[in-house]
């Protein structure tokens, strides 16, 4: 099947195009093609086409590329019926406001919005509530040091106790009269 292509030429940042009818199973960047339907420049829009060329490959059942078919069309090229238009992709902005198209003359771009009066309390309640939390972990850490000693002074008493090979015979004895 045939297919009607762009084939880049030119320097790098600086492309040119060949339009060219190439076999569909062949890269556009091989070299083979059959035939040469004209060029495009997109740096200054210029192009030339051998419409009847390209009518009668289309004719026979070439498949355009969707970028041909936009080029075929500003050159007033007739397209059959079956082949599909592309369709154009709706793009959306982020922030439409920030463009320098869209805000008026004279108008500096907004920073921060300003706070209105019915926010401030609102987040004098929040400030407020923050201290509290912080007061009250405050308070929690100051009685978990005092608590810490305690805890290391029982875990001493059980390492004594542990050192007295006293209580470890007397665990056993009771543990096998507990079987029995």
């Amino acid at each position: 099947m045939l297919s009607i292509r762009m084939k880049r030429l030119g320097r790098k940042g600086h492309p040119t195009y060949r339009v060219v009818v190439q076999d569909s199973r062949q890269s556009p960047s091989s070299g083979k093609y059959v035939a040469l339907l004209g060029s495009y420049d997109p740096h200054t829009k210029q192009s030339t086409l051998v419409k009847d060329k390209a009518e009668f490959y289309l004719k026979n059942g070439a498949q355009p590329s969707d970028r041909v078919i936009s080029l075929f069309k500003s050159e007033k090229v007739s397209l059959p019926e079956w082949v599909k238009q592309p369709s154009k992709k709706e793009k959306s902005l982020r922030n439409p406001d920030k463009l320098r198209r869209n805000r008026p003359a004279g108008e500096e771009p907004k920073q921060k919005p300003e706070e209105s009066e019915s926010e401030q309390p609102a987040q004098e309640e929040a400030e407020a509530k923050v201290e509290e939390s912080k007061s009250e972990e405050s308070k929690q850490e100051s009685t978990d040091k005092q608590e810490e000693p305690k805890a290391e002074s029982e875990e001493q008493e059980t390492a004594s106790d542990d050192s007295k090979p006293e209580a470890e015979p007397e665990s056993e004895e009771v543990a096998a009269e507990d079987k029995s």
